[in-house]
């Protein structure tokens, strides 16, 4: 393992582990609720069940990059996160004026996600002797 993965995996523990708790925080909770897509919602979790969940997921997926053991899986199943929550941000994306600064235009955002998606990846895969 090289000095950049660990220090990458770290980070995006970190970052993984605090936007996860969010999710538990109510008021940060509400307006995480209010971007899911209504096509998202009551199908079959509300909103609020989806934010619950999404969070459990980042935490899961922080503490799975940290452990060797589940380290590839955590990175696989962090991928697929990123994809499956992105049409909340699109949906925010398509609303600025009901969602203010979380409606990050959708470029930029899915720039975001590219790159976010990338450090995941070296995180869990990158550094590697073989």
């Amino acid at each position: 393992m090289t000095s950049s993965t660990a220090a990458v995996r770290g980070i995006m523990a970190t970052g993984l582990a605090g936007m996860g708790g969010l999710h538990f925080v109510p008021q940060a909770a509400k307006g995480m609720a209010a971007i899911v897509p209504p096509s998202m919602r009551d199908r079959p979790l509300s909103a609020e069940q989806l934010v619950r969940l999404t969070g459990a997921c980042e935490l899961a997926g922080a503490a799975g990059l940290l452990l060797p053991a589940t380290r590839t899986a955590a990175g696989v199943a962090l991928l697929v996160f990123y994809a499956a929550v992105f049409p909340a941000n699109a949906y925010a994306a398509r609303h600025p004026d009901r969602f203010g600064p979380i409606a990050v235009p959708l470029v930029p955002r899915l720039l975001g996600q590219v790159v976010l998606g990338a450090l995941t990846a070296y995180g869990a895969f990158g550094g590697r002797r073989r």
